[in-house]
C-alpha cells in the first residue's frame, strides 16, 4: 500500500480508504448503498488491514448513526492500527439546533459520534457541508477547543466551494485556530469540477484531497454501458437522483475508453477508474466503498500497478468538459496560468 501526506499535515493516509456508508442500511436509501452487519464489516476490516487500508471514513447521518456503531464494533481490539474519519454537520435529530455547523451542534455530534465508535478520539473530523448561518470565526474556536481536549487530532471539509474553504482558512490563519488539511470531495472521470478551482486552492494551500464517489455515484463499476439497460441490480434505481448529474453520452464515452484500456491492460474498468485518480494531483486517498468483500478484493487491484501517458490522455480526453468562465478564459493565458493537472 502507499501512504501520502494528508495535505500539508504530518499525517500519513492509504492511497485508498474504506468507506463505511454502506454499513447499517437503516433506511431505503442506505440500503440501496448496502446493509453491511457486524460480522461482514469485521471481514472487511480484517481484509482492509491485511492490505494495508488503515483509514476507515464514515458519518453520523450513515444509517442515522449506525455506521458509526458497526465501524466501531469491527475495529475494537485494533483500533491502534487504525484512523477514523468521521463527519457531522447536517440534521441529526428533530430539534432547531440538530444541524449546521454551530458550537452547539458540533460539540454534541462529536461527543455522541465517540460513543458510537467506542473511542476516546477521532483521527479526521470533517464539516459535511457548509454552514452559511453559522460564522467560521464560531466553527473554527469550536474545532480548536475540540482538537485542545484531544478529541480529534486534524479537521477537514466536505462539499465547500472554494471561497467558502479559502476563507476559512483565512480565520484559521488570523486567529491561530486548527487550519484544514483534507477535502473530502466529489471527483471521477466523469465529475472532474473539482479540478477547476478546488484542486489549484488544495495545491496552493496544503489541502488534500479525500476522494468520494471515485466511480461516479457507482456509474463505473462496468455494468453500464452503451445500448444496454441498467442491471436490476444497480443502486442507481433508487439511489441515481440523489448523486451527482452526468449526461449519457459523456458516460458512455468515457466508458468506450475504459472498455479499451481494460483490454490493453487486463485490469477491470473499476480498477481503471481508481487508478486515474490515483495519478492526480492533491489526491491524498480515494474512499472506496464496497457492498461485499468480493467487491473489496476487486477494487485493491487498482493499486500496483501504473497507467501509461499515453492512457491517462485517453480518458482525460474521454471526459473532458467545457471549463465555466472564468477557467476557460483564463486557460487562453496559459502561459502564466498553468493547469494543475
Amino acid at each position: 500500500m502507499e501512504y501520502r501526506r494528508l495535505g500539508a499535515s504530518g499525517l500519513n493516509v492509504p492511497l485508498i480508504s474504506l468507506g463505511a456508508a454502506t454499513f447499517g442500511g437503516t433506511s431505503e436509501f442506505f440500503r440501496a448503498w448496502g446493509s453491511t452487519d457486524i460480522a461482514a464489516a469485521r471481514r472487511m476490516v480484517d481484509v482492509c488491514l491485511d492490505a494495508g487500508i488503515t483509514m476507515f471514513d464514515t458519518a453520523d447521518v450513515y444509517s442515522n448513526g449506525a455506521s458509526e456503531e458497526i465501524l466501531g464494533e469491527a475495529l475494537k481490539g485494533r483500533r491502534d492500527r487504525a484512523l477514523i474519519s468521521t463527519k457531522a454537520t447536517f440534521r441529526f435529530g428533530s430539534d432547531p439546533n440538530d444541524v449546521g455547523s454551530s458550537r452547539f451542534h458540533l460539540l454534541r455530534s462529536c461527543d455522541d459520534a465517540l460513543k458510537r465508535l467506542q473511542t476516546d478520539h477521532i483521527d479526521i473530523f470533517q464539516l459535511h457541508g457548509f454552514d452559511a448561518m453559522t460564522p467560521p470565526e464560531e466553527v473554527l474556536s469550536t474545532l480548536d477547543q475540540l482538537v485542545r481536549a484531544g478529541k480529534i487530532r486534524y479537521v477537514g471539509v466536505s462539499n465547500f466551494s472554494g471561497w467558502h474553504l479559502m476563507k476559512s482558512l483565512a480565520v484559521a490563519e488570523r486567529y491561530g485556530y486548527p487550519r484544514y488539511v483534507a477535502n473530502q470531495t466529489y471527483y471521477s472521470l466523469i465529475g472532474r469540477d473539482y479540478e477547476w478551482e478546488l484542486m489549484p486552492l488544495g495545491l496552493d494551500q496544503g489541502v488534500g484531497a479525500l476522494i468520494w464517489s471515485p466511480l461516479g455515484w457507482g456509474r463505473l463499476t462496468g455494468k453500464i454501458r452503451r445500448g444496454q439497460p441498467l442491471p436490476e441490480t444497480s443502486r442507481l434505481h433508487k439511489t441515481a437522483d440523489k448523486g451527482p448529474p452526468v449526461d449519457n453520452e459523456r458516460l458512455f464515452r468515457v466508458v468506450d475508453a475504459l472498455d479499451d484500456i481494460a483490454k490493453e491492460t487486463g485490469k477491470s474498468v473499476p480498477q481503471i477508474a481508481l487508478n486515474w485518480l490515483f495519478h492526480r494531483p492533491t489526491v491524498s486517498s480515494v474512499i472506496i466503498g464496497t457492498r461485499d468483500e468480493k467487491q473489496l478484493k476487486d477494487n485493491l487491484g487498482a493499486i500496483g500497478w501504473h497507467l501509461t501517458p499515453e492512457q491517462i490522455a485517453k480518458l482525460d480526453a474521454a471526459s473532458k468538459t467545457t471549463k465555466p468562465y472564468p477557467y476557460w478564459h483564463q486557460s487562453g493565458f496559459g502561459e502564466r496560468n498553468p493547469s494543475p493537472v
